[in-house]
């Protein structure tokens, strides 16, 4: 089924552009080119359920005032079989239009008609798109900030699939560079510590308790074989012993966080296949590098940046930032991605342009990259910050916080804001159970309705459906508001895949929430006007797709009661 609200606003357009055409054909309005205007709905609804600016658009080439365009628009406007019940001039010349109730009962046939599908758009289709996010360091448990970057980047993927895009979940682990180098070293001293060598652990290494773990479990495998080899051999053996242990571990606790990858990309497969040597060859021969010092720079301040940056230094070794650069090239020019996603920390907000400079240096368009800063997180209980683990005395971890809130919870509150702005999370909130908590709200409303179709059935009285002329019943305005609301979750999909932003579902949630509670404190569903009845159970039906839709997109629990 055609989206309704698509058909609406369609209606709109054809319908001024013939009304248009008819008042320059019998001379109301002078001959002259008939130009593009907006369909959109008003901030205020008193002013309409649609505005369009069409009298405005073309008071310049008609020469006369808008509000004289809008009344002879109005004067020749046909709005029989559409979704339109009246249409008036307002204000300045805007034309303000009215629903009938067929698109109100449209809307809940559409919802019946696409049920778990209903919401999802074709803005991006034919598209596909590669969404990395987390990708914390191996070398040791992800943190609380990871539990934002998992929610947020996973409801992305989802977004962009119900947008239309082909999506894929990834995760980069950096097994290589200076991180692997200090976990090797700190692996190294532990294993050492516990045959009795005195060496101290280095202010700047890995001091955690997985780390002395890691040690003592390969202690207790291999004995003191290690002691008598090269310390290469011995920190080598070490990081191939913990790191894919590690790497498990993420996995364990991402699944426990409802979030499955398509792909583990491992950083070192691009040193060994020669894919970072290439994108270094590559910029050499386009002429964007020069060396200097014995090191090989990169022509960053020809393409924006503020200064250069080295890509490779003097001893040989690449640095950071070219295994990222040949990711990249990976991802949109090996793998074919249309758009590569990044999440990433705010503090990365100055590699982003360094990575986009080397990509439109190697041909590739930038704008092919989309980068998500995520702000920092604050747990909050008691009204203060929360910093330290109670267990450990370091940084909160992601399993550590998913012992003390529920995931529901976690991916709810995660996506209650945007990205880019701070986010605080209330722990004592996120357990609540009361209108307070939002995630608790959805889940509710949900198992509200469920309550309510149990009851009927109780009572005798089975639902199995409403027909158009059933549905248009639904006249009153708590019950039209909802509908609206109902309406728009397709627009609101694009919107959230366009910015790149699923903080709008969970906004769109406790609004749809709210406004069912409202029709339901204002409108009895046990009315013995069976038609009557019947419509509202469709609402309610509906209302309860739509919000199982959206908690699904988000990975969060439907219950069916509470």
């Amino acid at each position: 089924m055609e989206n309704t609200v698509k058909k609406a606003q369609q209606q709109i357009k054809d319908r001024i552009g013939a009304a248009l055409s008819a008042a320059i054909a019998d001379g109301t309005l002078p001959e002259a080119q008939l130009l593009p205007f907006q369909v959109e709905i008003p901030a205020d609804r008193k002013n309409g359920d649609y505005s369009t600016n069409a009298a405005m658009a073309h008071a310049r080439v008609f020469r006369m005032p808008p509000i004289r365009i809008a009344q002879a628009i109005i004067s020749h406007l046909q709005t029989e079989n559409t979704y339109f019940a009246a249409c008036e001039a307002a204000g300045a010349g805007f034309i303000n239009f009215t629903l009938s109730p067929a698109f109100y009962a449209d809307v809940l046939c559409e919802v019946n008609e696409k049920g778990e599908n209903y919401g999802h758009a074709d803005l991006f289709a034919g598209k596909s798109a590669l969404v990395e996010f987390v990708s914390a360091n191996p070398t040791g448990p992800m943190h609380v900030g990871n539990a934002r970057g998992g929610a947020l980047g996973d409801s992305l993927a989802e977004v962009l699939a119900w947008a239309g895009c082909r999506t894929e979940r990834e995760f980069y682990v950096n097994d290589g560079g200076n991180q692997i180098e200090k976990f090797g070293l700190s692996l190294d001293i532990r294993y050492r510590q516990h045959f009795g060598d005195p060496v101290e652990m280095p202010e700047d290494s890995y001091h955690g308790q997985d780390i002395t773990d890691h040690a003592e479990n390969f202690a207790s495998l291999y004995g003191d074989k290690y002691l008598s080899v090269s310390e290469e051999e011995r920190r080598k053996a070490l990081v191939d012993y913990a790191l894919p242990l590690n790497v498990a571990g993420l996995e364990r606790d991402l699944l426990k966080y409802k979030i499955r990858y398509d792909t583990w990309f491992r950083e070192s497969t691009l040193h060994e296949s020669g894919e970072a040597k290439h994108v270094v060859d590559m910029l050499t021969e386009r002429g964007y590098t020069y060396e200097k010092d014995g090191a090989v720079w990169f022509k960053a301040e020809q393409f924006g940046c503020d200064k250069d940056f080295v890509l490779k230094r003097s001893n040989g070794f690449y640095t950071y930032i070219v295994p990222d650069i040949a990711y990249h090239y990976n991802k949109l020019c090996v793998r074919n991605f249309d758009i590569a996603v990044d999440v990433l920390g705010a503090d990365h907000h100055g590699y982003v342009p360094r990575l986009k400079a080397t990509l439109q240096a190697l041909g590739i368009d930038p704008d092919r990259l989309k980068v998500v800063l995520m702000q920092m997180v604050n747990l909050m209980q008691d009204g203060k910050p929360v910093k330290l683990s109670k267990r450990s005395g370091k940084a909160i971890t992601l399993v550590t916080l998913l012992d003390e809130m529920p995931v529901d919870a976690a991916r709810f509150f995660f996506n209650l804001r945007e990205a880019n702005t701070h986010c605080d999370i209330d722990l004592e909130l996120a357990v609540e159970q009361s209108a307070q908590n939002p995630v608790y709200y959805c889940q509710y409303a949900h198992a509200r309705i469920c309550s309510i179709f149990r009851k009927m059935e109780a009572g005798g009285y089975t639902y199995t459906g409403c027909t158009p002329e059933q549905a248009q019943r639904l006249t009153a305005e708590e019950e039209k508001e909802l509908i609206r609301h109902i309406a728009g979750l397709t627009e609101e999909t694009e919107n959230a895949a366009r910015e790149l932003d699923p903080s709008r579902l969970t906004r769109y949630a406790v609004e749809l929430a709210t406004l069912f509670h409202k029709f339901y404190n204002a409108c009895r569903c046990d009315v013995e006007d069976i038609d009557l009845k019947t419509a509202r159970l469709c609402l309610c039906d509906c209302t309860r797709q739509v919000m199982r839709n959206v908690l699904g997109l988000l990975k969060v629990t439907a219950p069916n009661e509470m």
